[in-house]
């Protein structure tokens, strides 16, 4: 790859990975726009990696507070942590499920149009914008109920498809069950552990499987990547603690609508 291939892409990942604005649907765009060849699995596993070891860093004290909660639900101590662990557990099962499933089905690459991306970013923009309105600040994690954490996941499958936003779509559910903003974004962050983890192992192993190599491109993507998901994550945090969504609302209403221009203008076609 270029440098400005790797440099857009790192930044393009690494913002767009936690910040409520899709990830995928980014990352789906960015090729098209700079008539680019596909970047390869195993910048994706890098790409992924440098967010997954972001939120390591940055919520390290509330990973090993997860890491000593899952010690002890094995162990059968139903302590806070271990109850955060296990509402982690459970809220991670609907995107295992419906992402092996849609991997299966075949349908995955059917999903990876201009036109979806359009859509879903002006309607869970609409969502977004809701959820902050009205919903109620009032509850944090530990107040969560096994359901309502449940329902946080399902939320979180809805997000494999393109445009949607895990990070949106889950800080969204968090805020219609009363979450704060801030304790719908740290849920949020802490349950896209294993989602990040698990697509980058499953990339990982596609890679493998091809034949494929780890270049020099793909580790400084993947370092580069850390460095702006880090930032991002800050970023994101100020914002929602003093203004809310709606920045990031209006960004996915001007996305929709500049994709909308471009596709009737057929810069897609």
């Amino acid at each position: 790859m270029t440098i400005e291939q790797i440099i857009v892409l790192a930044l393009v990942q690494g913002i767009t990975e936690f910040l409520p604005i899709s990830s995928s649907g980014h990352l789906i765009l960015v090729p098209k726009l700079m008539h680019w060849q596909d970047q390869g699995l195993i910048v994706d596993v890098m790409v992924h990696m440098g967010s997954f070891l972001a939120v390591l860093v940055y919520f390290h004290r509330d990973v090993w507070q997860l890491f000593l909660g899952g010690l002890e639900l094995l162990r059968g101590r139903m302590t806070a942590r271990a109850k955060l662990a296990l509402y982690i557990v459970i809220a991670t099962i609907p995107a295992v499920v419906f992402g092996l499933a849609l991997k299966k089905s075949g349908l995955q690459e059917s999903f990876r149009t201009p036109m979806l991306v359009a859509v879903n970013a002006i309607l869970f923009g609409i969502v977004m914008l809701v959820a902050d309105l009205v919903g109620r600040q009032v509850k944090r994690t530990e107040d969560l109920s096994l359901a309502q954490s449940f329902i946080i996941g399902i939320a979180q499958a809805i997000a494999i498809i393109p445009g949607t936003s895990r990070s949106g779509i889950t800080m969204s559910a968090g805020r219609f069950l009363g979450m704060t903003r801030v304790e719908a974004a740290r849920f949020s962050f802490l349950l896209g552990i294993p989602a990040i983890a698990g697509a980058g192992i499953l990339v990982l192993g596609e890679a493998i499987s091809s034949g494929a190599r780890i270049s020099n491109d793909a580790l400084l993507t993947g370092a580069l990547t850390f460095v702006v998901a880090l930032g991002a994550i800050a970023f994101l945090m100020r914002v929602i603690t003093k203004v809310g969504l709606v920045p990031f609302v209006i960004y996915r209403f001007v996305l929709g609508a500049v994709l909308f221009w471009l596709i009737a203008a057929g810069y897609f076609s």
